[in-house]
């Protein structure tokens, strides 16, 4: 399989709802949800890619573009956007999507980059 279809095949979509026990006092998502929900996506995506073992080594430019409120979908979507020797980064998008109408408009943006490790919590090179 060439890079492309790779990076097409790991492409990851996970859509949750936003309750209140997952937003602050100000009845919008929690940064810090928000970037869990975020990581487990670039980690899926990451993984999905070269069937390795990987950890997170850096969320980088994570940009919160707009409040996402109670009573939404979020869908984050995860894409291989580098492939290093022994990294990759993986851009998270997520998208604010109102229950009740056909609004939908990206919230957050974010880089988190992986390295593929082995038994031994080792770097190793990404299977490309």
């Amino acid at each position: 399989m060439t890079n492309p279809e790779k990076i097409k095949a790991s492409e990851t979509r996970i859509t949750k709802a936003v309750f209140p026990n997952t937003t602050n006092h100000y009845a919008t998502l929690f940064g810090g949800t928000a970037l869990q929900w975020m990581d487990e996506a670039a980690f899926i995506t990451a993984t999905r890619f070269c069937r390795q073992k990987m950890v997170t080594v850096c969320s980088d430019r994570i940009d919160f573009k707009t409040p996402i409120p109670a009573g939404t979908f979020v869908e984050l979507v995860g894409e291989v956007v580098k492939v290093g020797n022994t990294s990759l980064t993986v851009r998270v998008t997520v998208f604010l999507e109102r229950m009740y109408d056909e609004h939908r408009e990206k919230a957050i943006e974010g880089l988190f980059t992986f390295v593929a490790i082995d038994e031994a919590m080792q770097p190793v090179p990404v299977r490309k």
